[in-house]
């Protein structure tokens, strides 16, 4: 079984802990890290610097679709960011604590 990393940006904590709790709740990931960051970046052409915050949320390679599909339902921003990194290597024990959370998808 593969695991993976989703990385994803906030505006604000209020938003960010709703969408954590909701993938969470959902089954979608087992967990997530949030933190705040700054940002510079240029939409619609213009240098935008920013104040978000950063998403990494854990779960299985298998459910990535479902995960893009619903944080893109709920997420505030009109393009977010949303890429996914695989995990290699993990404690065994931790990649199966993720199995465990989201084999309820």
């Amino acid at each position: 079984m593969k695991f993976i990393m989703i990385y994803t940006t906030l505006p604000d904590k209020a938003i960010t802990k709703k969408i954590a709790k909701t993938l969470v709740e959902e089954n979608l990931v087992a967990c997530v890290n949030f933190f705040p960051i700054e940002s510079i970046y240029k939409w619609n052409g213009k240098l935008t610097e920013d104040k978000e915050y950063a998403l990494i949320m854990k779960t299985r390679k298998s459910l990535y679709k479902k995960v893009e599909k619903r944080l893109n339902e709920i997420h505030p921003y009109e393009v977010p960011a949303i890429v996914s990194y695989e995990i290699k290597e993990g404690l065994n024990d931790y990649l199966s604590w993720i199995k465990k959370e989201t084999t309820k998808q």
